[in-house]
């Protein structure tokens, strides 16, 4: 019986090492052509992979040689003598950058808008050593920083920024009124400071004109002289109400007229969005006996707008803070108050 099933198991024996050989022979072929497709024509390992080709490659011995793509044999053989003779790895590479000088070339970026060449300066003059141009140029492109320097005049928002503490807006707006000769469109200009939010409205008129918008003008800028406030320049839009004295009193003050662009209304979008904020929370509710009437509305929203009414774009705080008050912890300690009939409300710390 062993002599009959003797040579049906060397043939099983010999098909499974033909299959054997035939997978191999297909791994190799797949294996070149991916070292075709990467771009690098060296391949970089990591301990742990060395350690693990190091240990697959033991129970093959020499006929390794016939295998083994990723490295020459010779490498191969180079790190098994090292690791018998406890050689430590040696690290390949350029050192990589520390993560300190990574995160001072990113605030240099973020803060100024320099381009890799000055941000390279700067850090030399700092006594530090800078990477590479390419190193740099990668650290400020993958945290989405231009590696470029900015030229020409910079974007509207720069100009904002850099620009708004003395920097206001001016806008009309109106409301009609009734009046003993019926209903009136009645005036009225407002100018926002940009960095504030501060906000001053003129008295009303029914009939814009040369004298008033230039008396309006005059009565701005002393009002935020009073204030110890600063004008340097005021923005307007291209309504023709303006050609009526508004751009010299301006210049006569001291300060330089900026008319928006054609088309272009969100370059005065601060005075455009209050007009909009007192017209929905508090002009739409209400029908203005009178330009007295109408001058009491507005100047009651203008103190809301100032003391009660948080700001989104001010953190939420509001423009004139009062006094702290100390944080509530129930819901019985706040209480709400109105103005104008219930139409505006705000919340406060019972008494």
């Amino acid at each position: 019986m062993p002599r009959v099933f003797q040579p049906l198991l060397f043939l099983l024996a010999r098909c499974t090492r033909h299959e054997l050989i035939r997978h191999i022979e297909f791994l190799k072929a797949e294996n070149e052509i991916l070292r075709s497709r990467v771009p690098q024509s060296r391949i970089m390992l990591k301990a742990d992979e060395k350690e693990r080709l190091l240990k697959l490659g033991e129970s093959i011995g020499s006929k390794l040689v016939h295998l083994i793509t990723i490295v020459r044999y010779d490498t191969y053989l180079r790190w098994r003598r090292n690791k018998v003779e406890g050689r430590p790895v040696k690290k390949v590479g350029r050192p990589k950058t520390s993560e300190q000088i990574r995160e001072l070339i990113l605030k240099m970026a973020a803060e100024t808008g320099w381009g890799y060449t000055r941000i390279m300066g700067e850090l030399k003059k700092l006594g530090l050593k800078p990477p590479s141009k390419t190193t740099v140029k990668n650290i400020l492109r993958e945290a989405g920083h231009d590696p470029g320097p900015k030229r020409g005049k910079g974007t509207w928002e720069e100009f904002l920024k850099a620009h708004a503490e003395t920097l206001w807006q001016c806008d009309f707006f109106s409301k009609r009124v009734l009046t003993r000769t019926g209903f009136r469109q009645a005036f009225v200009m407002a100018f926002i400071n940009v960095a504030t939010r501060r906000v001053i409205v003129s008295p009303s008129t029914l009939k814009l004109g040369d004298g008033w918008i230039a008396a309006q003008t005059n009565s701005f800028f002393e009002r935020i002289q009073a204030a110890g406030l600063e004008a340097k320049v005021v923005m307007r839009d291209n309504d023709s109400n303006y050609r009526l004295g508004f751009d010299a009193t301006v210049e006569a003050h001291g300060a330089s007229v900026r008319p928006t662009a054609l088309r272009a209304p969100n370059e005065n979008a601060y005075v455009e969005r209050f007009v909009q904020t007192i017209k929905q929370e508090c002009l739409d509710h209400f029908l203005a006996f009178g330009q007295k009437h109408f001058e009491f509305l507005v100047s009651e929203f203008v103190r809301y707008y100032h003391e009660c009414r948080p700001h989104q774009g001010l953190d939420n705080q509001v423009i004139v803070a009062g006094a702290t008050e100390a944080p509530v912890t129930r819901a019985d300690q706040v209480q709400c108050e109105s103005r104008l009939g219930g139409v505006l409300k705000t919340y406060r710390r019972a008494a």
